[in-house]
Order: structure tokens, then sequence, then C-alpha cells
């Protein structure tokens, strides 16, 4: 995701916009793992069903 952002460009003030125009790529790369297996467990943990966010246009 993080390769494709920067050669595709992110939706402007996106969380992973954001992060790679403040802090350097693997530290993005290990907090995008980190959320993305947050999400995971939240959703296993409570039998829910993941729903993307909707994008604003």
């Amino acid at each position: 995701m993080v390769r494709q952002a920067a050669y595709r460009g992110v939706p402007e003030g996106s969380w992973l916009g954001r992060m790679l125009a403040r802090k350097p790529r693997m530290l993005v790369i290990v907090a995008l793992a980190n959320k993305l297996a947050r999400i995971v467990w939240a959703l296993l943990a409570k039998g829910g069903v993941y729903g993307a966010p909707i994008e604003a246009r």
C-alpha cells in the first residue's frame, strides 16, 4: 500500500497521506501493519464485519 501510494498518490487528508508527509517510510509501513492488525483483531474478537470507510467527495 505504501509503495502504491508513493507512485499513484493518496487522497488529500487521508491517514496514510498525512503519515507519509511527516514520518519516514519504514515507520509508516510498521504503523500501517499495526493499524490493520488492530482492525482484524477487533473484528475477530467482536464477530464484526468490516466496512471500508467511505471517501468524502
